[in-house]
C-alpha cells in the first residue's frame, strides 16, 4: 500500500462514487490533506458535513477551466483523476462535451500536475475506453493516449503518469444496481437492456485498491487493469430478485442503449501481449517505440495474432448464488434490504 502520511491528495471529481469511497479511505491513512475537486456544490456540501473532517478541503472548479485546475495543483503530492461525464447515451448525444471533460479536461489536469511537480497522477480509465464504439469510451481511450504521450516526456525524478482501467463498479452513482433496487422498492416492472449481455462486476473498494496499487507500484506510463468476474445482466437481475423477494414483478426487456456493446472489453490482445501478470491485475507497459517504425517492417512479430482479447463474455463467470454473495458485501444492498426489513 501506498505511504499517504501527511500528503497532500488531490481527487478530481471528487464527490463522486470513487472519490467518496477514497476520501473515506485516505481518512484512517494518516493523510495530510485531502482536496474534493468538483462543480457540484450541493453535492461537496452534503460530503463535507458527512465527513466532518478538518484534513478533508473542498475545491469547486471545473476540469476544464486551466485556471481552477491550476488554482487546487498548488502543493500537492498525489493526484487521482476521476472527473469524467460517464454515461454512454448521454455523451452520445453531446460528443463535443465528452470531449470538453474527459480529454481537454484530462490535459489540463496531467499537465498542470507536470508544471507544478506533483510526485504521482493516477488517471481513471474504463473498459469501454478498449474497442470503443462511443463517445464515452472514444474520449476516455483519448485520455490514456494524453497520459501517455505525457509520459513519454518525463525523466527520472518527474511527476509518474499512470493510467488504471477497470469494468462496472456496482452501486456507482447512476449504475443498474441502484435503479434495479429502486424499482423494486417502488413496486414497478423491472427494465431490464437485454439478458444475455455481460458485464464485469467490481466493488468500489475494488477500485480504491487498484489505484492504490498504482500508485505504490506504478512506472512512467503504466496501465493496470483489474481482473474481474463478469456475470450476465439476466442473472444479475435474478440475483437482486431473488434477495428482495421480487419475484411478482413483471421484467420488462427494453433492448439496448444507445451505444452500448453486448459484452466488454478490458484487455485488447496486443495490450496482453506485452503486459505483466501480477496476479489479480496486469501491468500493460508504455509502448516506448518512438516514430522511426523502419525495424519494425523488417522485424515483425506474428504472437499477436495468437492472443485473444479479455472480456466479459470469455472471463470467469458468475453463477445467480455468487452474484447473491458478492452483492451481500455492498453496503448499499444491505441498507436497503434493511430497509425492506428482509433479514440476510
Amino acid at each position: 500500500m501506498a505511504d499517504y502520511t501527511e500528503k497532500v491528495v488531490l481527487i478530481t471529481g471528487g464527490t463522486g462514487s470513487f472519490g467518496r469511497t477514497m476520501a473515506e479511505y485516505l481518512l484512517g491513512r494518516g493523510v495530510g490533506e485531502r482536496r474534493v475537486f468538483s462543480r457540484d456544490e450541493e453535492k461537496q456540501e452534503a460530503m463535507r458535513n458527512e465527513l466532518g473532517e478538518s484534513r478533508a478541503r473542498f475545491v469547486i472548479g471545473d476540469v476544464r477551466d486551466r485556471a481552477s485546475v491550476d488554482t487546487v495543483m498548488r502543493g500537492v503530492d498525489f493526484v487521482f483523476h476521476a472527473a469524467a461525464l460517464k454515461q454512454v447515451p448521454s455523451c452520445d448525444f453531446f460528443p463535443i462535451e465528452a470531449v470538453r471533460t474527459n480529454v481537454m479536461g484530462s490535459a489540463n489536469v496531467i499537465t498542470s500536475a507536470v508544471e507544478h511537480g506533483v510526485g504521482n497522477v493516477v488517471c481513471l480509465s474504463t473498459d469501454k475506453a478498449v474497442l470503443p464504439i462511443n463517445a464515452m469510451g472514444m474520449t476516455k481511450a483519448l485520455m490514456e493516449k494524453v497520459a501517455q504521450a505525457v509520459a513519454r516526456e518525463m525523466g527520472a525524478g518527474e511527476t509518474l503518469v499512470s493510467c488504471v482501467r477497470y469494468g462496472n463498479v456496482m452501486c456507482s452513482r447512476g449504475s443498474v444496481i441502484p435503479l434495479f433496487m429502486r424499482q423494486i422498492r417502488e413496486r414497478r416492472p423491472l427494465t431490464l437492456t437485454e439478458p444475455r449481455m455481460t458485464r464485469f462486476l467490481m466493488p468500489l473498494r475494488d477500485a480504491v485498491a487498484l489505484v492504490d496499487f498504482a500508485l505504490t507500484n506504478a512506472q512512467q506510463g503504466d496501465l493496470f487493469i483489474q481482473k474481474a468476474p463478469a456475470s450476465t445482466m439476466g442473472d444479475l437481475l435474478a440475483a437482486l430478485v431473488d434477495l428482495f423477494r421480487a419475484g411478482d414483478l413483471p421484467v420488462q426487456i427494453i433492448g439496448m442503449r444507445h451505444g452500448e456493446k453486448v459484452y466488454e472489453t478490458l484487455a485488447t490482445g496486443a495490450e496482453l501481449r506485452r503486459a505483466e501478470d501480477m496476479g489479480s491485475y496486469f501491468r500493460v507497459r508504455l509502448d516506448g517505440r518512438d516514430l522511426n517504425y523502419g525495424e519494425y517492417f523488417v522485424e515483425g512479430d506474428t504472437t499477436v495474432a495468437e492472443m485473444e482479447d479479455y472480456h466479459s463474455h470469455n472471463s470467469s463467470r458468475l453463477s445467480v448464488e455468487e452474484i447473491k454473495r458478492l452483492l451481500l458485501t455492498l453496503p448499499e444492498v444491505t441498507a436497503e434490504l434493511e430497509r425492506a426489513g428482509i433479514g440476510t
